[in-house]
């Protein structure tokens, strides 16, 4: 058991040094110099680029169900159509566009980030890079830090988009409610905005940490890259999962004056 609690004391160390050094190297305090020329823009690729049509598709799916089964349903009780659009694209904003989006990006982003550092533990490249005088932190995370920050705002936006518009197809052409009713935008407000936003860095910042912590932690050959990639997924996916539930309530608060 006293084990357990040094490992746990040694690990949250570890996950705070990463988490101060790479917003440090991000802001561009030190370490500007030690990054490569076009890292940001490859790693946005990597982030952005590689994951869009993953994230359309499952941000398409989910929009027509929910609107399909919400249509289902007030049609048993009420029958009147006219609101759920404004609802639909308001809980998209604020909840569902970015959490969704999030959760794609920590199974796709968070494993390869792992993997990657992972592979360059074991092969002793961070020890390496230490002796070279480089800070592996910033040098490895710091790019991947920023393409995440700015490739999931730009997803979720996509996403959102796509979310939208195939959730208003199903509602035309399944229950015959016209496009102009269904996106109704009224309901969205600056709460719901900036409700949304913060999600949004907090996810993008979440991800490449706790997935850079978890493949600074590696050891012991591929087996230990293995173990580091899932466990980068189930910690990338329960920060986004803590942080949506911090920041709703939050928002709920703070932006909507608990409504």
């Amino acid at each position: 058991m006293q084990a357990l609690i040094v490992t746990a004391r040694e690990q949250g160390a570890l996950l705070r040094r990463v988490a101060l050094r790479t917003a440090i190297g991000a802001l561009g305090s030190r370490g500007g110099g030690q990054r490569r020329s076009g890292e940001v823009l490859r790693q946005m690729h990597q982030v952005g680029n590689r994951s869009l049509l993953f994230v359309c598709v499952t941000l398409g799916f989910i929009g027509m169900v929910l609107v399909f089964q919400t249509c289902l349903q007030v049609n048993r009780i009420t029958g009147d159509l006219s609101q759920v659009g404004a609802e639909f694209v308001k809980i998209l904003v604020h909840e569902f566009g970015p959490s969704l989006t999030a959760m794609m990006l920590a199974t796709r982003v968070g494993a390869g980030i792992a993997a990657e550092i992972g592979s360059m533990m074991v092969t002793e490249q961070v020890d390496a890079l230490r002796m070279s005088g480089v800070e592996p932190i910033e040098y490895l995370l710091v790019p991947r830090f920023i393409a995440s920050m700015v490739m999931t705002a730009a997803l979720t936006v996509i996403g959102v988009c796509v979310a939208v518009v195939m959730g208003t197809l199903t509602a035309r052409y399944s229950f015959h409610v016209n496009p102009h009713v269904f996106l109704d935008l009224g309901r969205v407000r600056l709460g719901d905005l900036a409700t949304g936003g913060m999600k949004v860095l907090a996810y993008g910042a979440a991800i490449p940490i706790v997935s850079g912590w978890a493949g600074f932690t590696a050891h012991g050959g591929s087996e230990g890259v293995g173990a580091a990639t899932t466990r980068a997924v189930i910690a990338s996916s329960f920060a986004v999962i803590a942080l949506d539930f911090v920041l709703s309530g939050v928002g709920l608060f703070v932006f909507q004056g608990g409504k």
